[in-house]
């Protein structure tokens, strides 16, 4: 697979579902031109790690805005799916999830496991639509939205940040 890093962002159209189970959406990368985006893909809807990522990027969905920076969840589930299990467990997110039933967006960004679903993969897209940071987990191990925030604000520098920079700290 062709690295994506430093490359423009695949492209992207799908159907999603607001946050709050109100209403499918669509979403597409051209939606994002102008602002940061962290893009992550997550396994399955009604899965044990998942809910905890999901709830987690809720959680500090402010600090990601206070950054310019929007959320997109993505999984191989349908729209149907992710609206049932926001109704029946998961509860109202402040941003969409969105469904990749073709697993052609998962495909096209190096996520796609043989058994069909997505590995946990992260990306941060910056407001030109090439991809500044990717990560991949196996889908075991939960992502931290501390250190998506951390890299956030080291892409925006645009400077050479150390090991362990933190915001408001020099750059080399």
């Amino acid at each position: 697979m062709e690295r994506l890093v430093g490359n423009p962002a695949p492209n992207f159209n799908m159907t999603a579902v607001k946050g709050d189970g109100s209403d499918f959406i669509n979403v597409a990368l051209e939606d994002y031109k102008g602002k940061w985006l962290v893009l992550f893909f997550y396994p399955l809807d009604f899965t044990f790690v998942c809910p905890t990522e999901i709830t987690g990027f809720n959680k500090d969905i402010e600090k990601f805005k206070d950054e310019g920076a929007e959320v997109l969840g993505v999984s191989v589930d349908s729209e149907h799916s992710h609206k049932a299990w926001i109704e029946s467990g998961l509860g109202k997110i402040k941003y969409p999830l969105a469904s990749d039933l073709t697993k052609k967006v998962a495909t096209d960004y190096g996520v796609l496991l043989d058994e069909g679903f997505a590995l946990r993969g992260l990306f941060i897209i910056d407001p030109e639509g090439v991809v500044q940071y990717s990560v991949l987990h196996n889908t075991n191990v939960g992502r931290s939205t501390g250190e998506v925030l951390r890299v956030l604000k080291a892409c925006k520098t645009k400077g050479l940040c150390p090991i362990n920079w933190e915001d408001g700290e020099a750059t080399l």
